[in-house]
């Protein structure tokens, strides 16, 4: 299944009952099975999955935050005269995050009442919850700032390393926390003791990471394939290589997807293909062999057998992985 929406695609995601939906730099969010929905007076920046798992939220460049399915949109927030860069939602706590400028904003969407503003030095890049929905990891320039959720009044622990970090994602059991950086690098810390973890040498800037093998792995883009860095036992990746998987000197790797507790992940390169793998075997099952605009979102259903695609001129698609 294809589609063309003659705008870019900011992310694509899977519902908790495993249907595509999409988010557009036109302000819209269109459903695998059709519906569209506006959105936003501008451009979709963030997106995430709405706690509950149905609906899609997101951040726009009209300063709302919204939240869409099937039946409509239905806003949830709005910062005036602020750019919504960074969007998280939290399953476990039913909290949302959503950054606008330097200030990191919590609510609850079952208590109207309950709202947190935190303060940042610099503008925030990304926002991710721990897998408790307790607490927040904030990348910013200079480094991550950790915060408690439903704490107003709190000094945030702050993991310094220098330059700007655009990219957080916890680890599933919530011991390792990693950044991707500016530069064509990823860093990561041991969060129980602030151990770095220093993972350089990709060749582009990481713009996609994800966890899978019940978090014995983490796959991430950047490189002429997907890297995948091990994170069985308590060191996680310290001292440890990376494998390469699907390498291809044609072309560079822009997004990554995959199922938590599965062993197969998607890749998207920057030529419009999209490939996909069980990291198991290796073996590289194409998905769109076409080439077009670069990759700009993937997902991959939670079951592992799905894929949706979409890419920089505004195509997209759904396609089921055979051997998945």
């Amino acid at each position: 299944m294809t589609f063309s929406f003659d705008a870019y695609v900011t992310t694509a995601l899977f519902d908790r009952l495993g249907r595509a939906v999409f988010a557009l730099g036109d302000g819209t969010v269109r459903f695998e099975s059709g519906e569209s929905v506006v959105a936003h007076d501008g451009a979709v920046l963030a997106a995430c999955l709405s706690p509950s798992g149905e609906g899609l939220l997101t951040g726009g460049d009209d300063g709302r935050i919204v939240n869409s399915t099937r039946q409509g949109a239905t806003e949830v927030a709005r910062v005036a005269g602020r750019w919504i860069d960074a969007v998280a939602a939290s399953p476990a706590s039913g909290l949302i995050a959503f950054s606008a400028g330097r200030d990191l904003h919590v609510r609850d969407l079952a208590d109207a009442a309950f709202a947190r503003v935190f303060a940042h030095e610099k503008s925030i890049a990304d926002v991710a919850f721990d897998p408790k929905g307790r607490r927040l990891a904030v990348a910013t320039y200079g480094g991550v700032w950790f915060w408690y959720a439903r704490i107003a009044d709190q000094k945030p622990a702050i993991y310094k390393w220098a330059g700007s970090h655009v990219g957080v994602c916890w680890s599933p059991d919530g011991k390792f926390l990693m950044s991707a950086m500016q530069e064509n690098q990823l860093h990561g810390w041991r969060v129980a003791d602030e151990k770095n973890l220093r993972m350089g040498g990709y060749p582009a800037k990481v713009k996609s990471m994800a966890f899978m093998s019940k978090g014995s792995l983490m796959a991430t883009s950047g490189a002429n394939g997907a890297v995948c860095w091990p994170f069985a036992g308590a060191t996680g990746p310290m001292g440890k290589q990376a494998a390469e998987i699907g390498y291809d000197d044609a072309a560079l790797s822009t997004r990554i997807a995959a199922a938590p507790d599965k062993t197969w992940l998607a890749t998207g390169l920057d030529d419009g293909r999209v490939w996909a793998a069980n990291v198991t075997g290796e073996r590289i099952v194409p998905l769109k062999a076409e080439k077009g605009a670069a990759i700009s979102a993937l997902a991959m259903s939670l079951d592992g057998k799905c894929v949706a695609w979409g890419d920089e001129d505004g195509h997209a698609g759904v396609v089921e992985i055979d051997d998945a």
